[in-house]
């Protein structure tokens, strides 16, 4: 699910310089898990997918009104973790740069809840999360930074995935993405694809902006966007008219869980990221593709065809090179895991 966009924002190889995480390198040490942080970023992925699921299926109660509860756990682990580091909650300079962060990652994330809605499941997941491919153009035109051919390349790739995930119309004529499922039940929306495109643009503004921020301690960043999201959505709700709670019952427990599963999801992709490099962590969050198949079948009995597939098959390569490539750049200069690497991406 993209509020990954939350806390795997450190893209850049870097870690929370403030975490404590001495205790997780204990645990890691005592019971030999070299791959602790990959284990703790899957298990993050595997919640974050039954959000999605919990998003689609409460067909009653707005996707916006979700987005609200969604960042009640965002801004719950923050505040303790902020009290805790004695971090200015919003300090000088930054507030900008903060309030602009929160603006995109926030309306990113109702944009995915909208998808989420209207789309199959698997097909937004896969679109919302190439984020990270887009980066690199956002990261030419607001820092400057080289766009190389590896790039260009990946976001080819992608965009070729995207396609044949959405089949437009304009492209493929009548025939619609309905066609790939053999639950002829779903309504095609041509709103969907655009909010999950549209969710993919704004998040990957939010990781330009966290590149400024990176000097700030994390829990900083996730108050921040968690108190002005809440702010945010609730406004929009109102606007919208969207303001109600859940029916007793089922809708009001699939909220509350809701929030837990995104309280312990946050909580995971925080602590992947204090004990593994951003690299090999964005690798084990591929796995939200992968669940995200897994539930669009046995939950709402949606198969996708071979369209489907193989865009997602493009999408998760590009996001694996990516990856990679990130990985590789962490590495020191004569390291044999970063030549090697290199030669992999012909660079």
């Amino acid at each position: 699910m993209p509020e990954t966009f939350e806390l795997h924002e450190f893209e850049d190889g870097t870690r929370p310089a403030d975490a404590p995480n001495q205790w997780l390198e204990r645990v890691k040490l005592r019971l030999n898990l070299p791959y602790l942080g990959i284990i703790l970023a899957t298990l993050s992925s595997l919640f974050f997918s039954l959000c999605s699921v919990i998003v689609k299926d409460l067909v009653d109660v707005n996707p916006m009104e979700l987005a609200t509860f969604r960042f009640v756990g965002v801004l719950l682990p923050a505040i303790p973790i902020v009290i805790y580091t004695k971090q200015p909650v919003f300090p000088e300079g930054k507030r900008i740069i903060l309030l602009l962060r929160c603006f995109m990652g926030t309306t990113g994330l109702m944009l995915s809840f909208y998808a989420f809605r209207h789309m199959p499941l698997a097909d937004a997941s896969v679109i919302i999360f190439s984020t990270p491919v887009f980066v690199a153009i956002f990261a030419r035109v607001f820092l400057k930074e080289p766009c190389s051919l590896f790039n260009v390349a990946t976001i080819n790739m992608t965009l070729v995935g995207v396609v044949l995930i959405t089949r437009p119309p304009l492209i493929f004529g009548d025939e619609q993405p309905a066609d790939a499922y053999d639950n002829e039940k779903y309504d095609y929306d041509i709103w969907g694809p655009i909010a999950a495109l549209s969710s993919t643009l704004f998040g990957a503004n939010v990781y330009i902006l966290l590149r400024a921020l990176k000097s700030l301690h994390f829990s900083v960043i996730m108050t921040n966007f968690g108190a002005i999201a809440l702010i945010y959505t609730a406004i929009v709700c109102f606007a919208i008219g969207a303001v109600c709670w859940p029916a007793c019952g089922r809708d009001r427990w699939l909220v509350v869980v809701l929030g837990i599963f995104s309280f312990v999801g946050q909580i995971l992709l925080t602590l992947s990221l204090q004990v593994e490099q951003a690299g090999p962590v964005s690798l084990a969050r591929c796995a939200d593709i992968v669940f995200a198949f897994i539930w669009q079948i046995m939950f709402f009995g949606e198969t996708p065809n071979g369209y489907s597939l193989l865009g997602a098959f493009l999408v998760i390569t590009s996001v694996v090179l990516n990856g990679l490539k990130k990985w590789a750049m962490t590495q020191p200069r004569e390291s044999k895991t970063r030549k090697r690497l290199r030669r992999l991406l012909l660079e």
